[in-house]
């Protein structure tokens, strides 16, 4: 068989320099994503969870050692059935594409999703995370995994906050992006929505007195985490309704933002885990 014909409708790849291979492994760059409002990300699970979501699935594509695998050809079969790309390649095209020495065997191609500020209505009892110029795709995607384990309802991207459809990012999720739904903002929006729809903004903050476990409530409420070294900015702290401080008791000075996003979730959705 040559070089992308069609086997039925998989098509085979193994050639790295194949324009195809080129167009997936540009997504890697924000400016190709931004552009075809597309991503990439790595592993059936992942597939798996987009597919369940009735997410748009462009592409998926697959190492031979794996295509009769029965969750494979399903994955597969149903991107098809919906319009989709499905391939075939060599585990050395699977390395180029995700720039990875041991990539895992199957990838796909999604289609971005962003909610509008506008549309997100936030009820009693309900928690949303709002990130302010976070910079790490590794905390933003850890945190979009632990606000979909504690059953809060979304994150909100304020101002220059990394993407949450870098390769990263979407692997740090677990699949859990197709179940968060994300919404991006400018700082000043935001804090008039806020007051517009007179949700509590919970602020975590050095110089707060109050304690993060004094918090829990069923007002509809946004919890705002800042960047990882700056922390939130003074605009934001002084529009936050609560301010409120970890207590740090050995050496260490501060906690990873992941790590103190989950502590404070865990906390404001306490009286509905228990």
């Amino acid at each position: 068989m040559t070089e992308g014909a069609a086997a039925g409708t998989v098509r085979q790849i193994t050639s790295l320099t194949n324009p195809r291979v080129k167009d997936i492994r540009a997504l890697s760059m924000k400016k190709t994503r931004d552009e075809t409002g597309q991503f990439l990300g790595e592993g059936l699970k992942l597939v798996t969870d987009a597919l369940d979501e009735h997410w748009p699935v462009d592409t998926i594509a697959f190492a031979p050692a794996v295509r009769e695998l029965p969750h494979v050809a399903k994955a597969a079969a149903t991107v098809r059935a919906r319009g989709g790309e499905v391939l075939e390649v060599s585990e050395a095209v699977l390395a180029k594409i995700t720039r990875r020495d041991n990539p895992q065997m199957v990838v796909g191609v999604f289609r971005q999703r962003l909610r509008a500020l506008a549309d997100v209505v936030v009820g009693a009892g309900e928690v949303w995370v709002a990130l302010e110029q976070v910079r790490d795709p590794g905390n933003l995607g850890t945190i979009i995994r632990t606000v979909d384990s504690v059953g809060a309802k979304g994150v909100i991207l304020v101002g220059e906050t990394c993407d949450p459809f870098s390769f990263e990012a979407v692997r740090a999720t677990m699949g859990s992006m197709f179940h968060v739904p994300l919404v991006r903002a400018g700082r000043d929006a935001f804090i008039a929505w806020a007051r517009h729809s007179r949700v509590r903004l919970v602020g975590t903050h050095l110089k707060a007195t109050d304690d993060y476990r004094q918090v829990a409530s069923d007002q509809p409420t946004v919890l705002v985490m800042g960047n990882e070294q700056a922390g939130m900015t003074d605009e934001m702290a002084a529009a936050s309704t609560v301010r409120v401080k970890i207590p740090m008791v050995g050496q260490a000075d501060s906690l990873n933002l992941a790590v103190a996003t989950g502590i404070m979730l865990y906390e404001l959705r306490r009286p509905r885990l228990v």
